[in-house]
């Protein structure tokens, strides 16, 4: 007796998977043009400096090397040293900008993210799928076309 009951409650607890491509949501999501443009904004400012940085880290090679055959090998070292230091300093501040335009951009999406995961959530519920899965993170060898929650999704939010 057991036995049958516990077959049956197997059958009816089989897992009913549906699949989105969340980058592509993202992309048709009305909010990704406003924060793309605030992630630009903010990551132009790092590179207006490091552009500075590096026009000045050109001119003074440039400079070094017009006057490298005239400089006693003291100054030649020193100029040296120069150019070596701007040229860390340029990678240090260019990988400082990219963390900080990442946190930005993670701290700027967190929102829509989240708009879009509770939505997935919501068409997951209303169609009966125990799991969804985000197609771009994984691709899917063979899967049926009539569990894409993509229009589902897309209807809830608003977007044709």
């Amino acid at each position: 007796m057991s036995l049958i009951t516990l077959g049956g409650n197997v059958a009816n607890a089989q897992a009913k998977i549906a699949y989105i491509d969340f980058q592509e949501l993202m992309k048709q999501m009305p909010e990704t043009k406003n924060l793309q443009e605030q992630i630009n904004a903010y990551s132009k400012q790092f590179m207006d400096q490091l552009t500075a940085m590096n026009t000045e880290y050109q001119q003074k090679g440039k400079d070094y090397v017009a006057q490298k055959s005239t400089m006693s090998d003291a100054i030649r070292t020193a100029k040296e040293t120069e150019l070596a230091d701007l040229q860390r300093r340029m990678e240090s501040y260019s990988n400082d900008a990219q963390q900080k335009v990442e946190t930005k951009t993670n701290e700027l999406a967190k929102p829509l993210f989240e708009k879009m995961r509770e939505t997935v959530k919501q068409a997951a519920q209303q169609k009966g799928y125990t799991y969804v899965i985000n197609t771009a993170q994984v691709e899917l060898i063979v899967s049926p076309p009539g569990d894409n929650l993509m229009n589902d999704v897309k209807a809830k939010l608003g977007i044709k």
